[in-house]
């Protein structure tokens, strides 16, 4: 009867490891989508002002027959903000390691 108590007793324990492992990953993949949620709000946001600064500052600038070149604006400013969040976060995440 002690082992089948042993017994049980380690499995109880296995049983419980595992379940706070399953909550601990729960709780990691809630914050990734959270995370990427507001990343993507933000990056909307970040669209929209963009949009709004070529339209009303660029184009009255250029001219009325400015689509293209406040396209390339757009992408080039769009471009440049990715390449400098991208590096600060590379940055960040080297220091972590």
């Amino acid at each position: 009867m002690p082992e089948k108590e042993a017994e049980n007793a380690k499995e109880l324990h296995n049983l419980t490891s595992e379940a706070q492992e399953i909550k601990k990953q729960i709780a990691k993949q809630m914050l990734t989508l959270a995370t990427s949620g507001f990343g993507l709000v933000a990056a909307l946001a970040w669209n929209d002002f963009i949009q709004t600064l070529v339209k009303e500052v660029i184009r009255p600038l250029i001219g009325a027959s400015s689509g293209l070149i406040s396209q390339l604006i757009y992408a080039l400013i769009v471009t440049v903000l990715a390449v400098i969040v991208t590096y600060q976060l590379s940055k960040i995440a080297e220091k972590k390691d």
